[in-house]
């Protein structure tokens, strides 16, 4: 950073040098934020494993004083599960006589973006064509798209160790726990008694180019993916806890209001389930 404080201090051309220091600024800011979240972070993690505020004053070179005001400044540490400056939601457009977007995934990307401005983030939301094709090499995404919608997706859920989507042989999606086995259908699709609860698939996932990873929640029908906003919205902090930003997932199931498919409970269905290094 101090190299690019020199190297916009010795641009002559005021024009240009002053919408680099305004470029520079804002990254310096959003650096100071992210900063203070790992601090945070940092200090709760020493202090629940036995270390004592002193010893924690004297790691950092202040005073306990200090260390006491440091603990709560700065945004919660969970603020990392969805970015570290900019947040960009993708939601589907769906084909039609003229494409749309569905209710349920326009409140999911509004519910998303809205958690992320709680967490001190900021946010767009963009939209999938209904060719489902995707750049996932991107910082800070959020990916609201099943298999059946796009075909990139569909091969980032390949990759995934432990959950698979799959159709099963009476024409329903289900997700597919690899180790155990256990098979998980949308109560909405029950051929002997429908109800108005349906599940998603939320996971972190590598991007194509290895750079990073990125988040992807794909409900069995669109009400599933609202569920998983909810779902966040409330469990956050402890999704992160077990997860962090490591590549994951897991099974999360939600009821709602059939006529208005406003979102009335959820929870989860499976562990959070940590891919392991390869």
């Amino acid at each position: 950073m101090i190299d690019e404080v020199r190297r916009v201090a010795a641009m002559q051309d005021h024009a240009l040098r002053v919408k680099a220091a305004v470029d520079l600024m804002g990254e310096l800011q959003a650096a100071v934020v992210e900063t203070s979240r790992m601090r945070k972070e940092s200090i709760a993690w020493l202090r629940d494993h036995g270390h004592s505020m002193a010893d924690v004053a004297k790691l950092m070179g202040v005073s306990r004083a200090r260390v006491a005001q440091l603990r709560d400044a700065g945004p919660p540490p969970e603020r990392a599960f969805l970015g570290t400056q900019d947040v960009q939601v993708l939601v589907p457009m769906r084909p039609g006589e003229r494409d749309y977007v569905a209710l349920e995934d326009s409140s999911t990307g509004q519910k998303l973006l809205a958690l992320a401005h709680q967490l001190q983030l900021e946010g767009d939301l963009g939209y999938i064509p209904t060719s489902g094709e995707i750049d996932l090499n991107r910082d800070d995404l959020i990916v609201v798209c099943g298999p059946k919608t796009s075909p990139v997706t569909a091969e980032a859920l390949g990759n995934d160790p432990h959950l698979a989507f799959e159709t099963l042989p009476d024409g329903r999606w289900a997700l597919i726990e690899r180790a155990s086995g256990t098979v998980h259908t949308s109560p909405t699709d029950s051929p002997e008694d429908p109800t108005p609860t349906d599940i998603a698939y939320l996971g972190r996932l590598p991007k194509p180019d290895g750079q990073g990873t990125f988040l992807l929640i794909a409900g069995v029908h669109a009400v599933g993916s609202l569920g998983v906003a909810h779902f966040l919205t409330e469990n956050i902090a402890s999704v992160y806890k077990e997860a962090g930003t490591a590549p994951f997932s897991m099974v999360v199931a939600a009821d709602y209001e059939p006529g208005t498919k406003a979102i009335t409970g959820s929870r989860a269905l499976s562990d959070v389930l940590i891919h392991e290094s390869t």
